[in-house]
């Protein structure tokens, strides 16, 4: 009988949660965290409000410790001083409303008569008369029927019962003053709990940080301490001056609804400040009540065309002009989010929840954007395209959608160069497209659709130049996530080429050639290329390539040309390239080859090893190596004879000269 050999210690790896487990796993936290926030709502709204309050108070107590207050003495005195204030606006929206109360049946006479004035603007015999006849059908159907008496229910001389009144005793004082302190325990246990966490936050901010960092993340200290002191930081700006621009807001609505004569102006200016933070809607519900008013103490209309006004003018005063200057054109939630987080978290909180759903969204927001775990809430809830900038270059390419590029390559060029847009969003696309061929998600034969595709965009942006940047601030949210990231990794200045000052070799129609090495995909790149080196004054064009195949490059048209760029978006085998630089120097002797290898992974692409005479990682490079191949060999030329006295062949002037050129002295 055989011996069987047991391995002890094989390991059995255990199976890997499917993507519907994790599903699972996360609905199921969700819901539970959804409930939690719903049925400790009486814990939770404190905490909400006093770490909102906390932002905004937390600057204030910063400032006091710069004028060398102990943190002792400043926190206290600005909480201190921030609950005095909310108690007196309290206490004074109280008095307004009891004053609206006292006046409220002096305007009712005034009511009647608009009613009265519209009807008869509206009315009409006939319809006063088919409403008469409806009342009276309605009359008629509506009487109760009274049950006739039955001989034998009755017996007469029976007793009918004595109704019975039961009266409670009058409360005593202790029960009078229960009944009148009772309903003010609730708000004054909330005020008391919110008062305790935010003097706690603010004594401890420094401590709770870092918790907040060990939780993020303690491998990356560098990282996760930017990433904390940035959101902290914006959401402590972002709420500061929603407050201040909530306030101008209802100070403003308030003397002016004072001017007009509208009763309780102070109590419509500070209801229209709070309900300013709840997005959209909150304007014209603050608005409906003063209008209303309006209308019941004015004979006339006048009275609610003047409150209108006002607040609307207020409104696009204060959320157009220095909304913008101060916060940012956005919070950072696109509009679906906001009305969705709205109706959350009324849903969970009630109005309270209403009038904290934009802060606390803002907050998730954030912290999606440095935690990774919580990314999720960016994309979903954030107003940043879902997508990167080269992934929606590559979806509209797909889509066979070239004009919306084109319509973002317009917003991006108000910032930065076309060389930088070409290099950040087209190329990167074009990788992206390259990873999908690479692992057969790309038919064949949507190779060409691309490329035609790219061909388009660049023909619409032929007449864009890679100069100076238009001018301006792109309110395009796809193209200021291209320009951030070029802000990331600038672009070197590429010098333009004045082409009389060349020497004559360099002076053909087009002294560059961009070849393709195999694809469609290395032929889009290509023309990008081409494009760029032709904008700073040295002609290039791109060949097809099918020019460059085995039994086409015999056909390939090589006079005058000096510079050959092989565009290669595949890396892993360099055998192909080696082979299509082998027959263009068989091809065109007197002409450089650069390769091109566009976001090379590859180590073995070198110089020496593909016999060519310099490789290129980035469009960048390539464009910087074309123009200095250019400049180097007009200065020799130009220093060996009588040539040296020519005129010079680059200029290298910055674009903030050039800019100034054209816009003239500042």
């Amino acid at each position: 009988m055989p011996a069987v050999s047991l391995d002890l210690d094989a390991r059995v790896t255990p199976p890997r949660a499917g993507f519907g487990d994790g599903a699972m796993a996360s609905a199921v936290i969700a819901a539970l965290v959804i409930c939690g926030l719903y049925v400790g709502r009486e814990i939770f709204v404190p905490i909400a409000l006093a770490v909102l309050l906390s932002f905004v108070l937390a600057p204030l107590v910063e400032v006091l410790e710069r004028w060398r207050f102990p943190r002792a003495a400043s926190v206290p005195l600005v909480v201190v001083i921030a609950f005095i204030a909310i108690f007196a606006l309290g206490s004074l929206i109280a008095n307004e409303v009891r004053h609206l109360a006292e006046g409220l049946p002096r305007y009712q006479q005034t009511m009647q008569q608009k009613i009265q004035s519209l009807r008869a603007l509206t009315s009409t015999v006939a319809l006063d008369r088919a409403a008469d006849i409806l009342q009276t059908l309605g009359k008629e159907i509506n009487v109760p029927q009274t049950p006739s008496p039955s001989p034998l229910s009755e017996t007469p001389g029976e007793a009918k019962p004595i109704p019975v009144e039961v009266r409670s005793p009058p409360p005593s004082a202790l029960e009078s003053i229960l009944a009148l302190i009772s309903p003010l325990l609730h708000p004054l246990a909330t005020v008391g709990v919110v008062i305790v966490f935010v003097v706690f936050i603010l004594f401890q901010r420094e401590d709770l940080r870092n918790r907040v960092i060990k939780l993020a993340g303690s491998n990356d200290l560098q990282s996760a301490t930017a990433a904390i002191d940035d959101a902290a930081g914006r959401l402590s700006r972002f709420f500061l001056m929603q407050v201040a621009l909530n306030t101008s807001f209802g100070v403003l609505v308030g003397v002016g609804l004072l001017v007009i004569g509208v009763p309780s102006a102070i109590l419509w200016g500070i209801l229209a400040a709070i309900l300013r933070f709840v997005p959209y809607v909150g304007v014209f519900i603050a608005a409906f009540f003063p209008l209303t008013l309006s209308v019941a103490v004015d004979p006339g209309w006048s009275m609610l065309l003047w409150t209108g006004a006002l607040i609307f003018l207020t409104e696009l005063m204060i959320g157009q002009v220095f909304e913008p200057l101060l916060v940012g054109h956005s919070s950072g939630l696109s509009p679906v989010a906001v009305i969705v987080s709205a109706t959350f978290w009324t849903a969970l909180w009630g109005p309270i929840g209403l009038v904290l759903a934009t802060p606390l969204t803002v907050c998730l927001v954030v912290l999606g954007r440095h935690v990774e775990h919580l990314r999720f809430l960016d994309i979903l809830l954030g107003d940043r395209p879902a997508l990167s900038p080269p992934e929606l270059f590559y979806q509209r390419m797909l889509a066979n959608d070239p004009a919306e590029a084109v319509d973002t390559a317009e917003e991006f060029l108000k910032e930065s160069s076309l060389a930088e847009y070409y290099e950040t969003v087209a190329l990167k696309g074009l990788m992206l497209a390259q990873a999908d061929l690479r692992r057969d998600r790309l038919l064949p034969d949507r190779l060409a659709e691309i490329r035609d595709s790219v061909a388009e965009v660049i023909d619409d942006l032929a007449s864009e130049s890679d100069d100076a940047p238009a001018g301006g601030r792109t309110k395009d949210a796809e193209a200021a996530d291209a320009v951030e990231e070029t802000a990331d990794a600038p672009m070197p200045e590429l010098p333009f080429i004045i082409r009389e000052g060349l020497p004559p070799d360099w002076q053909s129609e087009y002294p560059v050639l961009c070849v393709a090495e195999r694809s469609d995909l290395d032929e889009a790149a290509a023309m990008l290329l081409a494009q760029i080196l032709s904008k700073h004054g040295l002609a290039a064009r791109a060949a097809r390539k099918e020019e460059t195949s085995t039994s086409g490059i015999f056909r390939l048209d090589g006079s005058g040309v000096r510079l050959v760029c092989v565009s290669a978006l595949e890396d892993r085998s360099t055998a192909h390239t080696r082979h299509l630089v082998r027959r263009l120097r068989r091809k065109m002797q007197q002409a450089r080859i650069l390769v091109c290898c566009w976001g090379r992974t590859n180590t073995a692409m070198t110089r020496d090893h593909l016999n060519a005479d310099a490789v290129a990682d980035n469009l960048g490079e390539a464009a910087v190596y074309c123009l200095s191949l250019v400049e180097q060999t007009a200065v020799q030329d130009n220093g060996a004879g009588p040539r040296a006295s020519s005129r010079p062949a680059v200029s290298r002037r910055g674009r903030a000269e050039r800019k100034a050129d054209r816009t003239g002295p500042s």
